[in-house]
């Protein structure tokens, strides 16, 4: 279980100088920085480690040189599929007004969210896990957005990269193929609907695909793909509708750097950036993926909450291989061994780096082949490795035998590379909930490779947590207080 060390005895201190006690109540300005979703390689190389590592980090500004001061209701920091979603599900589920501030833009290559595949799967998931709840009622969220946006007359394959391809989990062993038939029982018994396939029949679903007839897969036909790139501009686009009543504004490249109080009680009035004070009356939320961490520890300084909170950084790969014709799938597909190197700990002093490599292929509604992933614990490091990049495409190649004809360095200029950085939580589960000590502070982080899949329950837990509404979902899983001692 992962250790969430908390202090959360308020302490006067007589020294300090008192923060602003109060911000004005007027409408937010629109002040919208627009984003750019699709990113090529070169620029996500661009990112040093020096940059993403002080993304977050709390510096002191004085209150002389702050730009201008702006009230709402809540405060979201973050701008990756987390927090915009807890926005749009503030917008649509209260009159509340929502700030999303970011040091950044979203899918701009720092995160998890931009970098990720794109796969809304059950497959590799597992009942008795305390986070299948979760990811049930957030399918099913995914599922009645997707519904929504048809029944408005929009294609939902357009505006979110939607496509029900259904998902393949594939065994290479008897001992995978083993584990494969329980999975899939199981599933059925959780209520998803779900086969055993054996090797024969999965060379007629996947002709590309290399397997021995004595092995097999887990098969659910009712599995999605979406893109996140689209899926978050589509998320900014609703947001942005309640901009002109004055309730959502947006802050990006806007570093936070300090919470604000009024007194010594522990409620927090709002956040400092660099150019703005943000002033929240109900709430203010953390999700600012694997930077929360360290965010929190420096925010919380002030109140004298010492929050130890370990999520860590985990960096990826995904190559991206666009309008490929030498390789038709048609279905999304991972290996058993997935499973194991997602759930790996952190690396041992021997190797500290841990990388794993395992195959993951998608294509997307574009006809871009989709070939993952990788993952390492590199703190902050952004650099994209082409040695990885080899390794992905020599284990696809064990795969589909159709890519060993192919040089991979022949696709230098149809290929994009996406580098991010998952936030990892050694229990495997995200943090969401109220901030100890803090009662109208809240966090959702944590995610790592499963941000997408989980967003929108997550948002749905989060604003009802805030507004006091029955909740959908047992949060205990989640929260600090059950992971601290």
């Amino acid at each position: 279980m992962a250790a969430i060390t908390l202090n959360v005895t308020p302490k006067l201190n007589t020294k300090a100088k008192p923060l602003p006690c109060s911000l004005p109540k007027t409408l937010p300005p629109l002040n919208f920085s627009r984003s750019s979703f699709f990113r090529n390689g070169a620029l996500i190389q661009s990112l040093s480690a020096k940059t993403n590592q002080s993304r977050f980090e709390s510096s002191r500004v004085s209150s002389s040189s702050i730009n201008a001061l702006h009230s709402f209701d809540v405060v979201v920091v973050g701008a990756g599929i987390i927090g915009l979603t807890i926005a749009r599900q503030f917008l649509l589920e209260s009159n509340l007004s929502v700030a999303v501030v970011d040091a950044s833009v979203p899918c701009s290559g720092t995160g998890a969210t931009g970098a990720g595949q794109g796969y809304l799967w059950m497959v590799h998931k597992t009942p008795e896990n305390e986070k299948w709840e979760l990811a049930m009622r957030s399918r099913s969220l995914w599922e009645t957005l997707a519904r929504e946006t048809q029944d408005k007359g929009m294609n939902p394959s357009d505006l979110l990269g939607w496509k029900k391809t259904g998902s393949l989990l594939v065994g290479r062993t008897t001992k995978e193929s083993e584990m494969l038939k329980r999975r899939a029982d199981e599933l059925s018994a959780a209520g998803i609907s779900a086969e055993f396939v054996s090797g024969s029949e999965l060379h007629s679903k996947e002709p590309s695909l290399l397997v021995s007839e004595n092995v097999g897969a887990a098969f659910v036909p009712d599995d999605y793909q979406l893109d996140a790139r689209r899926a978050v501009a589509y998320l900014e686009k609703v947001n942005r509708q309640y901009a002109p009543e004055g309730r959502y504004a947006e802050f990006y490249n806007e570093p936070v750097t300090k919470l604000l109080r009024s007194d010594y009680v522990g409620e927090v009035d709002g956040v400092l950036t660099e150019k703005n004070s943000l002033g929240c009356k109900k709430a203010v939320v953390i999700a600012a993926g694997c930077w929360s961490g360290k965010l929190m520890h420096n925010l919380m300084q002030d109140f004298n909450v010492m929050l130890d909170v370990p999520v860590k950084p985990r960096k990826g790969h995904l190559l991206v291989l666009e309008n490929f014709n030498s390789l038709k799938l048609n279905h999304g597909i991972m290996e058993a061994g997935y499973v194991a190197h997602k759930d790996a700990g952190l690396g041992s002093v021997s190797d500290p780096v841990q990388t794993s490599i395992s195959m993951t292929a998608t294509m997307d509604t574009s006809g871009n082949l989709i070939l993952g992933s990788s993952r390492q614990f590199l703190g902050f490091d952004m650099e994209m490795d082409e040695g990885i990049l080899n390794s992905i495409w020599e284990r696809a190649g064990e795969f589909f035998p159709t890519l060993r004809k192919i040089n991979v360095e022949n696709l230098r200029n149809s290929r994009e590379v996406r580098v991010g950085l998952r936030p990892y939580m050694p229990d495997g589960k995200p943090m969401i909930g109220q901030i100890p000590g803090l009662p109208n502070a809240f966090v959702a982080a944590g995610h790592e490779g499963e941000g997408l899949s989980l967003a929108l329950g997550t948002a749905e837990m989060v604003v009802d947590m805030v507004l006091g509404n029955p909740l959908k979902v047992d949060p205990s899983p989640f929260t600090l207080q059950s992971r601290s001692h």
